[in-house]
């Protein structure tokens, strides 16, 4: 099943951005144009009410106001949404100007417009001030919405009229309509063209990541040494592409020694499966004694035996690598346990001529199979290359950061250039070493398959320590370096 798009998914998200942005900004500006047109009808129609009823104030009686009706209705000319009604102290209508039937209704009896026939209203006095508060609302005969101000004015004679200054504000709602239309058109229209530029601008920015993919697509078992460009890569990708190459630096140096693995593997197998065929070829060439016999078995045998400990070796590699290798960490004695290895290995050293002395004193937590494994192996390696007459030193110490157990052992130094590399698989300082003599050794105690080194390094790196050898005139010593556990 192929996955969705990340352009595309990337694009959706900037599209609902832009409409929730759009939907907001939208509703502010329509609301704050619905205030702004509000607050300046209001306007127009308290002043207009102000100026009216000051107006009518000036005249003597409610013939004035019909006589000068001209005067008062100039307050709403120009605007043919304003609209008034004057009504003398009767409550008959005297001037009425842009009203086409919306506001008052006439009288069912006598067919004339009187106050009652006006919506309920708050009524300003006379004497009050008009303001904002003073607007009312409401719908016209014709269905229209009105807003407007309905007020008194106290004539020179002493009477009351009553004057409605009002605003027709469907004009208002069909602008209002108009701009929603228009809102909602840019906005559809703003947010499909977001989306698609959001969508090109994205797949132009996710380049780098398919690039990417091209490169480690080049990647094969023969071109592993294929590395990505970040000469052109953003700098929010730098860490992926360094860690990609270090990947890839890491895949192919496990590669590589993985072939040198195999390689030296079939070349220390073949070795004894050569002696043993050519030591049965001659002895098959003619008759031998019972005892030819015998030695030439005596002999597969020792052959046999070093290539169950080469498959032993790479067994416990194999397991050691494989991240739930179960260790039992505990804590002991090291120099205890360095006098056990010490007296296991007192005849080979025996035979060898070789001394053994074991000093210094400290408490290690460890796997106790592994500590001993590892020691073992590096006391064998030493016991090999010590001159007769030599002398082996086991020696444990501790510090503040961690426990170094060290074997030292008299001999030919080993050359600085091999130091690390003798950790390795199969490697060997001088390759004829391993077929020289042993002092007297049998090749069942001292016979190296080239592993012991790198199965003590491999133990150590379970143990999160490390590993090192130091050599010089005086002596050769192998450094083992066990954290504290706290």
């Amino acid at each position: 099943m192929r996955g969705r798009s990340l352009a595309a998914a990337l694009a959706l998200a900037f599209g609902a951005t832009t409409l929730t942005v759009f939907v907001l900004v939208g509703s502010f500006l329509y609301v704050a144009l619905e205030k702004q047109i509000k607050a300046q009808d209001n306007l127009d129609i308290v002043l207009a009410a102000r100026h009216a009823r000051r107006l009518a104030e000036e005249l003597e009686s409610a013939q004035s106001l019909r006589d000068h009706s001209e005067r008062l209705t100039s307050v709403v000319l120009g605007n043919e949404a304003l609209s008034m009604e004057v009504f003398d102290p009767d409550g008959k209508r005297a001037i009425e100007h842009n009203i086409a039937g919306a506001l008052a209704a006439p009288d069912a009896a006598s067919g004339a417009a009187t106050v009652a026939g006006l919506p309920p209203l708050t009524r300003v006095a006379a004497t009050a001030r008009i303001t904002e508060a003073d607007i009312g609302d409401w719908t016209g005969r014709n269905g229209a919405p009105i807003r407007g101000i309905f007020t008194d004015a106290r004539l020179r004679n002493g009477d009351t009229a009553s004057l409605l200054v009002a605003r027709n504000m469907s004009d208002r709602w069909r602008l209002l309509d108009r701009y929603r239309d228009n809102l909602n058109m840019a906005g559809v229209a703003g947010v499909a063209l977001a989306m698609l530029l959001g969508y090109l601008l994205i797949r132009a920015a996710l380049r780098p990541l398919r690039d990417i993919a091209a490169s480690a697509s080049l990647v094969t078992v023969n071109r592993l040494d294929t590395r990505i460009a970040v000469a052109r890569v953003p700098s929010e990708l730098e860490a992926l592409v360094a860690s990609l190459n270090a990947m890839l630096e890491r895949v192919e140096h496990g590669f590589q020694r993985l072939s040198r693995f195999t390689a030296d593997l079939a070349h220390d197998m073949r070795t004894p499966l050569s002696n043993m065929r050519g030591a049965a070829e001659v002895a098959l060439a003619r008759p031998r004694s019972v005892d030819e016999y015998e030695t030439l078995l005596a002999s597969n045998l020792e052959e046999c035996d070093r290539l169950s400990r080469m498959i032993e070796s790479v067994l416990f590699l194999a397991r050691a690598e494989h991240p739930q290798f179960v260790k039992q960490l505990r804590e002991f004695d090291a120099a205890q346990e360095l006098t056990h290895i010490a007296e296991y290995f007192e005849g080979i050293a025996e035979d060898a001529n070789v001394r053994l002395r074991v000093s210094g004193t400290a408490s290690v937590t460890a796997d106790l199979e592994l500590f001993r494994r590892a020691v073992s192996n590096l006391l064998a390696n030493a016991i090999r290359y010590t001159p007769p007459g030599g002398e082996i030193v086991l020696d444990a110490g501790a510090s503040a950061e961690a426990v170094r157990v060290s074997v030292e052992n008299q001999g030919q130094p080993i050359p600085a250039e091999h130091l690390e590399r003798i950790f390795d698989r199969f490697y060997r300082v001088d390759p004829s070493r391993s077929s020289l003599p042993s002092s007297g050794l049998s090749q069942r105690s001292t016979g190296s398959t080239g592993l012991g080194l790198a199965i003590v390094r491999t133990i150590m790196e379970l143990h999160g320590g490390s590993v090192h050898a130091e050599s010089d005139a005086r002596s050769t010593r192998f450094v083992l370096r066990f954290p504290r556990v706290s």
